[in-house]
Order: C-alpha cells, then sequence, then structure tokens
C-alpha cells in the first residue's frame, strides 16, 4: 500500500459552552484534517488544532509543515515502512509537534487498515472500552458547580476542574464543586500552569486541611520550572501530574529522574504523534510511573487515535482524559470509535474506522 496524495481540509466544531482555562478561551474545536490516499483506494485520516500558546502550532504552519516538508517526503512510500516513515517524520523538522502528530495519525491510520485490524490490536490489543472525565472549564463559582452537576446527572464519575485564575477564589471553587459532588465523583485540578510553587503548596495544603480530596493536581506551575515541580511534589500528599512540562521522551526521563512529578500526561500533540506516545509509555512503565492519556482540544479524529493508544498501553495509561467529543454539540466524524458520555468504545473496524466526515472543507 502506498501514498499516493496526501489532501488537507479544515473543520470547525462548536463547543456546548465555552472552553476555559488560565491560558485560552475557546467557543469551537477548530482542526486541519489530513487525508493520505493510497494506491488501492484506502484513507487515513489525521488532525491537527491550532494550539499556539502550548506547542506554538498555528493553523497556518501545520498547513505549511505538511505541504511543502512532509507530503514530498512521504509520497510514493510503502505504508508498511512504518517505523522508517515515522522516523522521517519526527526528524525531518524540530518542533512542529501537532502537525506531525496529523501525519502520524493518518499514517497509523492506514498500517492498521493495511492489516484489516483496529489501531489498538495493532499496537499490543487490550479492553476495548474506557471511561474518560469531563472538563470543568474556570468561570464564576455558581456556574461552575452547576456544570458539575450536571455532568455527574450525565454519568461522569471524574471531574477536570480548570483553576489557576485567582489563588484564593480557585481554593473556594474547589470547596464548593467538592461540597456539591463528594461521593459521587472523584476531581482532578488542572492549574494550567497558572501558580507559583509556593501558592501550589500553600493551596493544596489547605484543601487537604480542610477535607477535600483530589485525584491529582495537572502542572500547577509554568513549563519549564520542574524544581517547582519537584518542590510541590515532595512538599503535598496529593499526586502531581505534569502536562505541559512533558513533550517528549527525553523531558519524560528528566523530569522523572528529578522526581519533578507523580504522574504523566501523554498527549499525541504535544507527543508529535503516536510513535512517542508510545515511547513515553514505555519509559513511564520502566519507572513504574503512571500516565494519563489527554487531549487538545482536537476533533475526535484525534481523541480516537489518543484512545487506542490508551487501551494499547492501559497498564501504564491508569487515566483517560478524553472528554472533547463531550464537550462538542456534535460529533462530525462518521464511524469509528463511540462517544456516549463518559464511555469511550473503541471501534472493531480497520484502523480508525473512520468512513467520512460531515462538513469537512477540503483546502485543495
Amino acid at each position: 500500500m502506498k501514498i499516493t496524495n496526501i489532501r488537507l481540509g479544515k473543520l470547525k466544531v462548536p463547543l456546548i459552552t465555552p472552553f476555559k482555562t488560565a491560558i485560552r478561551t475557546v467557543d469551537c474545536v477548530e482542526d486541519v484534517i489530513v487525508l493520505m490516499e493510497t494506491d488501492c483506494g484506502r484513507v487515513g485520516y489525521g488532525n491537527a488544532p491550532a494550539t499556539a500558546a502550548i506547542t506554538g502550532d498555528t493553523h497556518g504552519s501545520v498547513i505549511e509543515a505538511i505541504n511543502t516538508v512532509f507530503k514530498p517526503l512521504l509520497i510514493g512510500r510503502d505504508v508498511g515502512e512504518l517505523n522508517q516513515l515515522t522516523q522521517i517524520i519526527q526528524s525531518a523538522m524540530v518542533k512542529n509537534y501537532s502537525a506531525k502528530a496529523a501525519v502520524e495519525i493518518a499514517l497509523y491510520d492506514l498500517f492498521a487498515q493495511s492489516f484489516d485490524a483496529p489501531l489498538y490490536k495493532i499496537l499490543g490489543g487490550g479492553e476495548n472500552s474506557m471511561t474518560t472525565d469531563i472538563t470543568i472549564s474556570v468561570d464564576y463559582i455558581d456556574k461552575m458547580v452547576a456544570d458539575a452537576q450536571r455532568a455527574v446527572e450525565r454519568g461522569f464519575e471524574i471531574l477536570k476542574v480548570k483553576v489557576g485564575k485567582d489563588i484564593r477564589l480557585d481554593m473556594e471553587r474547589i470547596k464548593a464543586i467538592y461540597a456539591a459532588v463528594e461521593g459521587r465523583a472523584l476531581l482532578r485540578l488542572d492549574a494550567n500552569q497558572g501558580w507559583t510553587p509556593k501558592q501550589a503548596v500553600h493551596a493544596i495544603r489547605a484543601l487537604e486541611d480542610a477535607g477535600v480530596v483530589l485525584e491529582l493536581v495537572e502542572q500547577p506551575v509554568r513549563a519549564h520550572d520542574l524544581e517547582g515541580m519537584r518542590y510541590i511534589t515532595e512538599r503535598v500528599h496529593t499526586p502531581i501530574m505534569a502536562d505541559e512540562s512533558t513533550f517528549g521522551p527525553i523531558e519524560v526521563i528528566d523530569l522523572i529522574r528529578q522526581r519533578a512529578a507523580d504522574i504523566i500526561n501523554i498527549k499525541l500533540m504535544k507527543t508529535g504523534g503516536i510513535a512517542n506516545a508510545i515511547r513515553i509509555a514505555d519509559i513511564a512503565g520502566v519507572y513504574d510511573v503512571e500516565c494519563m492519556m489527554g487531549c487538545m482540544l482536537e476533533t475526535s479524529i484525534g481523541v480516537s487515535a489518543a484512545a487506542h493508544v490508551a487501551a494499547a498501553k492501559s497498564g501504564v495509561v491508569t487515566k483517560v482524559d478524553l472528554d472533547v467529543p463531550s464537550l462538542c454539540q456534535y460529533d462530525p466524524v462518521i464511524g469509528g470509535v463511540s462517544y456516549k458520555d463518559a464511555d469511550i468504545i473503541l471501534n472493531q473496524t480497520p484502523g480508525l474506522g473512520i468512513e467520512r466526515i460531515d462538513g469537512l472543507q477540503l483546502l485543495d
């Protein structure tokens, strides 16, 4: 199966409610879509969001990278040369992680299709279902409590609460939400780099002393501040998870050796695709460190790829944060992984199982 063309499109899906963090506010999911075509008529799909504040990728940079760098290198190559092709993708450019991820996801989709098997089985197998948390965006306390209660009513048993705007107000937010859902849902707290190390220790200890039980606190300080991460990890009982601090395998090794976090958040749009995500999971497994599989507010194409990797690496990936389809007003991707509130059911059809994408606007 040889790659004959790589076409690009754009897809925009409105969110049910604006997605608000300490870094950004977003009211829709908008991705560049990759369609990797082959000489046997099969098509592999990938996607990349614009997350300039986190990965540096914009829609324009993703399109340019794929059209001018990756496309000439991949056309005419055999999909079966998977390892060599992923190495080509990763070494062709520095950074540009989401662009790399979009191309790699499409390539892995085709590779699994060539064996007429779902992607997770090609990656090693595993259970074909999992449950995800759902994000509660930072907002007024009453709004966040109401959003949390609605999420629990929908069947979500884990809530990922965004904070980081105002630490005193953040503590009140968490206490109010905890009181509203205690005994019905676990809370994960995501500060999105919004605190200083001393603020984080003060806030987490105060919540612990108040009887608020958190499953974890994600990325409380700036991404580059590994010393700050270690400072917090050493001084609180609540597990600390690294997100923006870890993009690739080398950063993960450094973070683990410094004991700067208890958990690693893997996201395909940070790792540059599936190959490095697998490497990170394997490294974490060697060190007996738990991982979460997360996403970057991309369409269900990338979320589905992440779900397949999470299933195949479930011995290490013990936590799942793949809620974007549940945050969207609808899912334009027909076929493939099924999303019903907290429940994710993997497809048993080849690859990612995508049949078509409604509303896709081709760029060529």
